[in-house]
């Protein structure tokens, strides 16, 4: 329906038969079936991305976030390894809504998605788990002080001014970092001590800067 997927063609070598109008038909109905099964696959493969993934950031979504974060510590049960959750909330990111409208908003979020993958290695996951959270799995880190370097290069990248729809928007994240194996085994109790040390450095910055 969208245009052309490719070419069946049948070649009858010098001398041999012609195609007759049955052998004409016989190819495109045998053309129908492999248009409509490539169709059917690519169909698939668009849901499942949907259904993985964020709509206004193209991030992973919630889903596929713990279908890696699932993958990523039985690689370090296995390999007594190491690894990180990143809970990066936007600070006072509802007065960009109220100030500029959504459509700024979402300019905002997109651009936060863009930068926080650059902060990142191939191999980690930068998700959208909400409204202005996101989530970033650093797999098989070495120490601690990994995840704290990557936590202090998101704040950095983050606080540069964006230039969004003519408006010039700065804007800081609170953190909070969960280690494998120190703050837990399990993806629970690693969601709930990032949440909660997410959450301690919201109130401590909102301390230092109640605006």
């Amino acid at each position: 329906k969208k245009g052309t997927i490719g070419a069946l063609i049948v070649k009858s070598m010098p001398g041999g038969e012609r195609y007759t109008e049955r052998d004409k038909e016989l190819l495109q109905y045998v053309c129908a079936q492999v248009a409509a099964a490539i169709e059917r696959k690519q169909l698939h493969h668009r849901l499942q991305y949907m259904a993985q993934h964020d709509y206004l950031t193209r991030l992973p979504n919630r889903e596929l976030l713990r279908e890696r974060l699932a993958k990523a510590l039985h690689r370090a049960e296995s390999d007594c390894g190491r690894m990180a959750l990143l809970y990066v909330d936007l600070d006072h990111f509802k007065q960009v809504n109220d100030t500029y409208g959504h459509g700024v908003g979402d300019m905002l979020l997109q651009a936060v998605a863009n930068r926080l993958q650059g902060c990142v290695r191939e191999t980690d996951t930068v998700a959208r788990i909400g409204g202005d959270e996101f989530v970033v799995l650093l797999d098989s880190i070495q120490a601690a002080e990994d995840a704290s370097r990557v936590a202090g290069k998101i704040r950095q990248v983050l606080g540069q001014p964006m230039r969004l729809d003519s408006h010039s928007l700065s804007i800081l994240p609170s953190i909070g970092v969960a280690l494998y194996p120190e703050n837990g085994r399990e993806e629970h109790q690693l969601f709930k001590h990032a949440d909660e040390a997410m959450y301690a450095a919201k109130r401590l910055s909102d301390r230092l800067d109640p605006a």
